[in-house]
């Protein structure tokens, strides 16, 4: 079956949420016999992932402008036309923004599917024009899809209720069994010693809390122990600004985007992960993190509220006292290694269960 892969910036080693959920599911799909393109946004390219293709899946790179307001419709109409000018059998959009290209893709004759990967209308970088046209990208997609997956019960919850979408199919993100690395050359680099250190990852955008997360920390006694951010901004503004200024200002250490070796040593090492978001689909930066068997600490929104937590694994979203005192009790208590059930977010199981949603897809008239 021919698929093209819409509304991701691209793969491999490209930052975000979605990225790694593209990175993981479609060499997998590609494996299992399907003809895969993934198409990229071109200002996202570097000269170390310009390649054709990455483990099975096809590449093609396609202009987008770097400017958030725009460059996911522009692109994701750009990538509409190449998916109806080779003959895809499926185009699958992934997010609500690129999804207001949906109808349109259905009055050229192509099946869709949609990932509703969060309500990102919630994001706080948004304006209001934004929000709206965000919210109005949900709607088509939910109403002209030939299906829609979701990745969490939250957002299943949100189309039954908003659009009567009643017949979304759930298959949650999913995590890989990590190798812990052996060496500590680099978190040494950073000036880091295993064990010794609070973990964030993530985008430097406001609704991922790291300002909330620098203020809180600053204000404990922890001589011993500092704290790491991995991560940047795709688009430099004022907050990923101010934010890289608290932080050197607090003796953060700022690693940049890493994937890879860099990120598995920080990983291993690490204290306690902490995610203190205001928003999410289905962190999957959380689930890598449980994937190690680290002490977490999260912000207490329903994305978050995986069962394979406990309630001492939150602490009440937006309260820089909360956050303060939990990890506090999360740092003295001495535990330094978990273990999670992991089972539903098995990478191959959600690979099959995207294929039998593009079969379904497949039996559907144009």
């Amino acid at each position: 079956m021919k698929i093209v892969v819409a509304g991701t910036r691209g793969i491999p080693d490209i930052q975000g949420g979605v990225e790694t959920h593209c990175e993981e599911l479609y060499p997998r799909l590609a494996a299992m016999g399907h003809d895969v393109t993934v198409v990229r946004r071109s200002c996202y390219v570097t000269p170390q992932n310009r390649i054709k293709a990455y483990k099975g899946v096809r590449l093609k790179d396609i202009y987008a402008p770097r400017k958030k307001s725009i460059e996911a419709i522009v692109h994701t109409f750009l990538a509409v036309l190449y998916a109806r000018k080779v003959g895809a059998d499926v185009l699958h959009i992934h997010a609500i923004g690129p999804s207001i290209l949906t109808p349109f893709a259905r009055l050229l004759g192509l099946r869709v599917v949609m990932t509703h990967h969060g309500p990102d209308y919630d994001r706080q970088k948004w304006n209001k024009t934004a929000k709206s046209v965000l919210k109005l990208g949900e709607r088509m997609g939910a109403k002209f899809a030939n299906e829609v997956i979701v990745i969490s019960t939250v957002i299943d919850n949100i189309l039954r209720t908003k659009y009567g979408r009643m017949n979304a199919r759930l298959i949650y993100n999913g995590v890989n069994t990590p190798a812990p690395a052996t060496t500590t050359e680099y978190i040494r680099s950073l000036g880091l010693e295993p064990r010794k250190y609070v973990l964030a990852v993530g985008r430097f955008v406001e609704e991922k809390g790291f300002d909330l997360l620098v203020k809180a920390f600053s204000q404990m006694a922890r001589p011993d122990c500092k704290l790491v951010i991995a991560g940047d901004a795709d688009h430099e503004d004022h907050y990923s600004l101010a934010l890289k200024q608290l932080a050197r200002e607090n003796g953060v250490v700022l690693t940049g985007f890493i994937r890879g070796a860099k990120l598995n040593e920080l990983f291993t090492h690490a204290r306690l992960f902490v995610l203190p978001s205001f928003h999410e689909g289905l962190p999957i930066v959380l689930l890598e993190a449980l994937s190690y068997r680290l002490p977490v600490l999260v912000s207490d929104i329903p994305a978050n509220s995986l069962s394979c937590l406990s309630p001492d694994h939150f602490f009440k979203t937006g309260n820089i006292q909360s956050l303060q005192e939990n990890l506090s009790r999360k740092l003295s208590d001495g535990e330094t290694c978990c273990s999670y059930d992991l089972s539903p977010y098995d990478w191959d199981h959600i690979a099959r269960q995207v294929d039998e949603v593009y079969a379904a897809v497949k039996k559907v008239e144009r």
